[in-house]
């Protein structure tokens, strides 16, 4: 399909000939003034020595054309002059003698400059008022054109460039790339599938967390199967006026029917394609109507038509269940954060062309980076560079590589900010409370490294890091999460009473909270309320949330209330426990905290290592 010029060509186009205009009016304008001007360059002279010169018979000639006098002296070497007299008399009144030896001619002076300049000022204003009319004609005809062209497609074509993404050029997904390489399989060998009666996937819908490559892979899809490949967001089709995105809709998979084999990559789905029947905006609603397009055009593709639908979204639950039935987006391709080995390919690619020091170990990093998407090991890359950078180095090192790691995951040192001594103190404690309490209960994750200068938007970071990637928590887990949570807050109350507790812990308490009530709600480990789920919808529409707030009655809402309440107090119990048992420990650990702000993993656990756990914070089943 022959590409379209752009609009910014067309525009550059009208300024060319109206630039070109305004060029052959003034250069006309100048032409015109230079053909009236006197072409002769002549020195002027005063009149009064014109006129006296002329009495004592040094004037040859006088050749009056108006007010100007051009003056032809009497002697052959002298050149010829120009002088000026006054208006409205004639040179014998002015004081030539009648008798004096000097030849006079008298002639009209030349009415063309006039006669020009009166034609321009005729012509300047119209041809000022034309010019501005055909300018205003263009824009309103290109307008014009552009209205026209409002339920048009705004899908960008990919798939034919020389620089194709591939498989190869992604790391980890595998799962999803083996998905990804049936639909590829049916693209580049049709016949194979259909001489079986098999028939390929309509839509393929993309679901994963953000960062997680969706876009990539779809671009991978098109890439390996070399076919056109239309990509546009969802957001894209939507617009003020109703109609517009059903008609563009129908515009983008008519192009991709006369482009067939051909792939279109909806990005971003949940913007049009939420669920229906929210009561707002009626039958009428833009984006209910652009929904509605979709599914029709979907599920009314002709047989043999190799056109298929990807889609990516990371919030398929709000998605409209016509969309997702067979027929339409028949394949749903989960992308899931990266394992490990994953994480280690990733790396590998954002580093290939950074240069690295023997010192950089990736293996160690993606250990750490459990959770992470690929743009967050992107980032991470980046950082490091521009950390290397800064300093003015050649390659990466593994500092600037653990910097930037800490830099992406909990945020900038604040360096600047200046704390007194007495909230150092304070903050050193909070921390080590934190610490100690990890360090000792059996389930909790073990601390990676502890500070007292101000990170992101805390005052102090206490890191925990899981050994090895982790699919489930198990009740112990969580409780262990919970007492560490605490141990900030509790550290406090128990060095400076219950009157020097700080809001240093807001955030922690803030935490603790979200995961006491998510253990009943959503994991169904409280006591009364024992495998029973409460799930809260968040993402229900609007009316449906007025009706069905919340799927549990006040009675159960109060007992849920009062498990997380047990739970954060059963945390809280356990940590000042840890703590009272280990004093000296918590002692030792903000001390060294106060000399060196920031420790190490091996200096937490060379400072607790006699630390013990008391018998009575163990948990029971």
């Amino acid at each position: 399909m022959a590409a379209k010029k752009p609009p910014s060509g067309k525009k550059m186009g009208n300024m060319v000939r109206l630039a070109l205009f305004w060029i052959i009016l003034v250069a006309g304008t100048l032409g015109a003034i230079a053909l009236t001007s006197p072409r002769e360059n002549l020195k002027e002279v005063p009149f009064s020595s014109v006129i006296k010169r002329a009495n004592d018979g040094e004037i040859a000639k006088l050749q009056v054309e108006g007010d100007n006098i051009k003056v032809t002296p009497d002697g052959q070497d002298e050149p010829t002059q120009k002088t000026i007299k006054e208006a409205g008399s004639s040179i014998y009144e002015q004081g030539l003698n009648t008798d004096a030896d000097v030849e006079v001619s008298v002639s009209k002076p030349s009415e063309a400059g006039n006669v020009v300049w009166n034609i321009l000022g005729i012509l300047l204003p119209v041809l000022l008022i034309g010019g501005l009319f055909i300018f205003m004609m263009r824009q309103a005809q290109g307008q014009n054109n552009q209205a026209m062209g409002f339920g048009k497609s705004k899908a960008k074509l990919y798939g034919l460039d020389k620089e194709k993404v591939v498989f190869a050029d992604i790391a980890g997904n595998e799962s999803a790339k083996q998905d990804l390489e049936e639909v590829v399989d049916f693209l580049k060998h049709p016949k194979k599938y259909q001489q079986l009666g098999a028939k390929i996937p309509k839509g393929v819908l993309l679901v994963g967390h953000p960062g997680t490559g969706k876009t990539m892979l779809a671009r991978a899809v098109a890439g390996e199967a070399n076919v056109p490949f239309f990509s546009i967001s969802g957001s894209e089709f939507v617009e003020m006026f109703v109609g517009v995105g059903a008609s563009r809709v129908r515009d983008l998979f008519a192009k991709a029917k006369k482009n067939a084999p051909a792939i279109i990559f909806i990005d971003e789905i949940d913007a049009v394609g939420r669920k229906r029947g929210s009561g707002m905006g009626g039958g009428h609603d833009e984006r209910e109507q652009t929904l509605n397009q979709i599914l029709v055009e979907m599920d009314g593709f002709e047989t043999g038509t190799n056109v298929i639908v990807l889609a990516a979204t990371n919030r398929a639950d709000v998605l409209d269940p016509a969309l997702l039935r067979p027929g339409r987006f028949d394949r749903r391709t989960n992308i899931m954060l990266p394992e490990r080995r994953d994480r280690e390919a990733i790396l590998k690619v954002h580093f290939k062309n950074k240069p690295t020091d023997p010192t950089v170990n990736l293996d160690k990093l993606a250990a750490k980076t459990a959770g992470s998407s690929g743009a967050d090991l992107a980032n991470i890359a980046n950082e490091a560079a521009i950390i290397a950078a800064r300093r003015n180095a050649k390659m990466i090192s593994n500092k600037d590589l653990t910097e930037a790691f800490e830099k992406v995951a909990i945020g900038p040192e604040r360096k600047a900010k200046v704390m007194n001594e007495k909230e150092r103190e304070l903050t050193a404690y909070h921390e080590a409370g934190h610490a100690i309490v990890g360090h000792i209960l059996p389930d909790s994750d073990p601390v990676h490294k502890v500070t007292i200068i101000p990170r992101g938007g805390t005052g102090g970071v206490t890191w925990f890091l899981p050994p090895e990637d982790k699919s489930y928590t198990n009740v112990y887990e969580f409780k262990d999460i919970l007492a560490r949570a605490m141990g900030g807050r509790i550290a406090e109350k128990i060095k400076y009473g219950d009157d020097g507790i700080t809001t240093g812990a807001g955030s922690d308490l803030r935490k603790a909270t979200e995961i006491a009530r998510d253990m009943i709600i959503e994991q169904g480990m409280g006591k009364a309320l024992r495998d029973q789920v409460f799930h809260e919808d968040n993402g229900g529409m609007v009316f449906d949330k007025i009706t069905h707030e919340r799927p549990y009655s006040d009675d159960t809402a109060k007992q849920i209330d009062q498990e997380v309440e047990a739970l954060i107090k059963e945390a809280a119990k356990r940590a000042e426990t840890v703590i009272k048992h280990n004093m000296k420990h918590l002692d030792a650990l903000a001390a060294a905290l106060l000399k060196e702000e920031t420790i190490e993993e091996s200096i937490v656990n060379d400072v607790l290592k006699d630390a013990t756990l008391p018998k009575e914070v163990m948990l029971h089943a």
